[in-house]
């Protein structure tokens, strides 16, 4: 068992985060940043199909071109590390296949004892979903990854902005993915907050917990 937060630890990390609106220039120590990578690595997804892609865009021209489709956020380009999450565009029998081929490589299983597994997801996945529904459905398993990254940033002291107010289409272009297979679907800054962004005081503005959550 790994170490693990405590109740009132873990509650008062998320409390502390905030959709941070304006990083200092500080860089993550590598240590930071390879746990931050392996959040993503170790996301979970329907069937484990992981039909995404996460793009760490370093380049400083790049982010600064990235900007103006941005909405001009400072976050794009101030930040440590800028996370791009792609979603597969679509997903056929050949990406079941490879997930079961993966599965048996890792746990060391007969590929025909997958067999009945590998069927199930090639009819309700490859085969049960139109075009549409399945760019939908992985861009629903992208946003699964991203939670899970803000809030692993968050039990470590690391700050994010999750970023949907981008042009998905302009940061394909700009990102060289056509031809690709994945798409733009979201992006995510983290860094450290700059000291004089306002709104790290701002109190956290929720619905009572009585009123989202019920027990039935």
């Amino acid at each position: 068992m790994p170490n693990t937060l405590s109740p009132s630890e873990l509650s008062a990390a998320l409390a502390w985060r905030y959709a941070t609106k304006k990083f200092d220039t500080r860089r993550l120590p590598a240590s930071a940043w390879e746990a931050l990578a392996a959040s993503l690595v170790l996301a979970p997804s329907s069937f484990g199909l992981q039909p995404w892609r996460f793009l760490v865009v370093e380049n400083p021209q790049l982010r600064a071109r990235l900007r103006e489709h941005s909405w001009n956020q400072s976050q794009v380009t101030d930040a440590s590390h800028l996370v791009v999450f792609l979603r597969r565009a679509s997903t056929g029998e050949a990406e079941v296949n490879r997930h079961i081929a993966r599965i048996g490589e890792v746990r060391g299983v007969p590929l025909e004892k997958l067999e009945a597994y590998r069927q199930l997801m090639v009819a309700n996945v490859a085969q049960g979903k139109s075009a549409e529904v399945q760019r939908e459905w992985a861009a629903r398993q992208v946003y699964i990854a991203l939670g899970q990254f803000m809030a692993a940033a968050a039990a470590m002291g690391i700050d994010t902005c999750p970023l949907e107010g981008i042009d998905p289409a302009r940061y394909d272009e700009i990102l060289g993915l056509a031809g690709s297979g994945h798409e733009t679907v979201v992006a995510c800054a983290a860094g450290y907050r700059a000291a004089d962004d306002a709104y790290a005081q701002a109190a956290k503005v929720r619905y009572p917990a009585g009123e989202v959550l019920r027990t039935v």
